[in-house]
């Protein structure tokens, strides 16, 4: 079934062309928004306008409708009313197009004649073999050929596919991830689900070479145990976050009128999510402090952290750690005695955390800490400040920036060297050393309290990976 649904949908995601039927020389309408979007996403292959009003929309060529045109078609996306859509399917059934993307709205959302709209849509779909996102949406993004059918931005390149049930949602994703400084390999606006499901996307990315984490915005699931099933075997090969709406009774009431979806029991959700091994979150923010974390830093053979700073940031790090259910272990004697001799004479003897207390440290010295660290048999992760930007054994600026780029390079080596992951907090990094951590996919949070959800990201799905 997983290799059919892959097959199915590689029009939708890979398609060499599109036709947008309802494309508008109106930019404030959906036609609009989403034919200018296509064309200024990069894509390479034709992309066809069918209106039966123009003769031509943005410089191209307006058809009457999808049989008119010359060339064979990937990939209809409909921007077309509603009652309008069963007849529409039909014409594209007739001229082969394997994939679709219905934006348009007014379907089971909006009550009986919706939902009567929306299953004889589906009906002529299947019946021709076509397999559509939607209706209802607000579009996708696929990197794979640098399309963007939304009225969003063009999401930065990378490696999370976000899966929402929300359009707005989306909007949210792309300047989440871009803010955090990583991007999309695939951005789809499910919608009703009236066709695909989120099983199907989930089987999709399992395979997508692109995709390395995967974000679910869900209200409702179809088919909870073939979602369930598929969930479980897709989390052993990448990491699954999962935001769900419609946890209060009055959130429930509101998603069958937003995207048709019975939210179910919030506690049945739970528990399915604990059995398939996803990682589940209750803030959009916290979705992307996760996946920033697995993107880029190995697992933890456990959820042993060490914590290094000053003062009472420390303290809420512990304090959070330990709530989580992660360890702060004491270090052993030998350890106590090898990390104080890297301290300023008046720092407290190490035990976890660290504190450098306000000591003139150079970008060497806490190099040289967090590889102890890392060294350790009883620390599997560790939470620091980012690297400061000086060195107390240059003597000259020039000698101070290449001290400092070294000693950071060294930083970076440490999570792949040991196996260990280096979660960081901001404390006003230089552009040069941000530039560094970034490159080696070493995240920075700007509170201990998101270091210590990025932390317990990677020790859950360390834990999911191991069957635990």
């Amino acid at each position: 079934m997983s290799e059919d649904v892959v097959r199915q949908m590689e029009p939708i995601f890979k398609p060499r062309s599109v036709a947008i039927i309802g494309a508008s020389n109106n930019p404030t309408k959906w036609g609009g928004m989403v034919m200018n979007r296509a064309l200024a996403s990069g894509f390479r292959g034709p992309i066809y306008v069918v209106n039966p009003r123009e003769s031509e929309i943005a410089g191209l060529k307006a058809y009457n409708n999808v049989l008119d045109i010359p060339g064979p078609v990937d990939l209809a996306v409909f921007t077309i009313p509603a009652e309008q859509m069963p007849g529409t399917m039909e014409q594209c059934i007739q001229k082969g197009i394997p994939g679709g993307l219905i934006i348009s709205a007014d379907f089971a959302e909006t009550g009986p004649r919706g939902r009567a709209l929306e299953e004889e849509t589906v009906r002529i779909a299947r019946a021709g073999g076509m397999r559509f996102i939607g209706p209802n949406g607000n579009g996708m993004w696929t990197s794979a050929v640098g399309l963007n059918m939304s009225p969003l931005p063009n999401p930065p390149r990378g490696s999370l596919a976000f899966i929402s049930q929300s359009g707005m949602f989306g909007g949210a994703a792309v300047r989440e991830a871009e803010a955090r400084g990583f991007g999309l390999s695939t951005f789809v606006s499910m919608g009703n689900q009236a066709d695909l499901t989120a099983a199907d996307y989930l089987e999709y990315l399992a395979q997508d070479e692109r995709t390395r984490v995967i974000a679910l915005y869900l209200e409702g699931v179809k088919d909870g145990r073939r979602f369930a099933r598929v969930a479980q075997r897709v989390a052993q090969e990448k990491p699954i976050l999962v935001l769900k709406g419609g946890r209060s009774r009055q959130g429930a009431r509101a998603t069958l009128s937003h995207t048709a979806s019975i939210a179910g029991e919030d506690r049945v959700f739970d528990g399915m999510c604990r059995q398939a091994g996803l990682i589940r979150v209750h803030q959009l923010e916290h979705l992307f402090i996760m996946a920033q974390a697995l993107l880029g830093q190995p697992l933890p053979r456990s959820g042993r952290v060490a914590v290094v700073g000053n003062g009472g940031e420390s303290v809420i790090a512990v304090d959070t750690l330990v709530s989580l259910g992660l360890e702060v272990p004491e270090f052993h004697d030998e350890d106590k005695r090898a990390l104080k001799e890297m301290l300023p004479r008046h720092a407290p003897v190490p035990q976890n955390p660290v504190d450098f207390a306000a000591g003139a440290v150079g970008v060497e010295e806490e190099t040289a800490v967090i590889e102890k660290l890392a060294s350790l048999d009883n620390i599997d992760g560790i939470i620091t400040s980012v690297p400061r930007d000086r060195s107390l054994r240059a003597r000259s600026l020039a000698d101070q920036r290449k001290a400092v780029i070294t000693a950071v390079d060294e930083f970076c080596q440490i999570p792949e060297r040991y196996g260990t992951p280096v979660i960081t907090r901001s404390m006003m990094p230089s552009e040069t050393v941000e530039e560094l951590l970034r490159a080696a996919k070493i995240p920075i949070y700007q509170t201990v309290e998101e270091c210590v959800l990025a932390m317990y990201a990677l020790v859950r799905y360390g834990q999911i990976r191991r069957g635990e």
